[in-house]
């Protein structure tokens, strides 16, 4: 949409759309006028900055946690890794939490980290989004015309919050996550990814050190049963040495 269009549709004048744009703070009415002449639905949050945590910390350290053990085993292994890669496809825009990706295999792995799951629908809109947009855009962005092997896994954090949203809703996850998971396994320990197009879920731990015996991940076949490693996001998080 053209500045002189959205002028006319919104009734914003364009100096305030140029501050707007600019990043500098608007009125609730420029904002909501701006949303409904791009078709937009207006959030607002209001938040009290005397509690806002000011230690630097990530927002979420958990998930940061995740995709660190990610990124630092697949590098290990060999493959080029980028963090909350950006992507855009028309009026739609979102970032990938953890991709790697092989030039001379055509071969891309994409990670959507999971520490909660309150929202199923937002949880399977954005690996469906990521699922059929991410991949044509990183193939050019890498000077290639495709992948040959194109992998999405959801990770959950392995927590008994996670692992109960995923119990209440077994199909739905075996829809949106239907395959199993040794396209991410030919990943993470063989270090050579299966051709096609997959799509998996796994529950992931981000701690360090691990016995022999104790695996980091597990499929979702794998689940009943299973006993989590953390009770919720506050254990992991204390447990990990994240919060104080």
């Amino acid at each position: 949409m053209t500045l002189a269009r959205l002028v006319e549709r919104s009734g914003v004048a364009v100096t305030t759309i140029h501050d707007v744009e600019s990043g500098r703070v608007g009125s609730l009415e420029t904002y909501a006028r701006l949303a409904d002449a791009l078709r937009l639905r207006a959030e607002f949050q209001l938040v009290d900055p005397r509690r806002r945590e000011l230690s630097g910390r990530p927002v979420d350290p958990v998930h940061a946690a995740m995709g660190e053990a990610e990124a630092a085993h697949l590098r290990a292994r060999g493959f080029n890794v980028g963090m909350d890669e950006p992507f855009q496809h028309y009026q739609f825009s979102g970032r990938a939490d953890v991709v790697a990706w092989s030039v001379e295999s055509r071969a891309l792995l994409h990670i959507e980290n999971k520490t909660e799951i309150p929202d199923l629908q937002a949880c399977f809109g954005s690996l469906n989004a990521k699922r059929a947009y991410l991949g044509a855009e990183l193939a050019t962005r890498c000077g290639i015309s495709r992948w040959s092997s194109e992998t999405h896994v959801m990770a959950g954090l392995w927590s008994a919050e996670v692992l109960h949203a995923i119990r209440m809703h077994k199909a739905s996850f075996a829809s949106v996550c239907p395959d199993p998971p040794e396209a991410f396994d030919a990943w993470w320990r063989e270090g050579s990814p299966e051709t096609g197009r997959h799509s998996t879920l796994v529950v992931f731990d981000p701690a360090e050190r691990h016995r022999g015996d104790r695996r980091r991940w597990l499929g979702a076949e794998e689940l009943d049963g299973v006993q989590p490693r953390y009770r919720d996001y506050a254990d992991a998080a204390h447990r990990l040495g994240l919060r104080e």
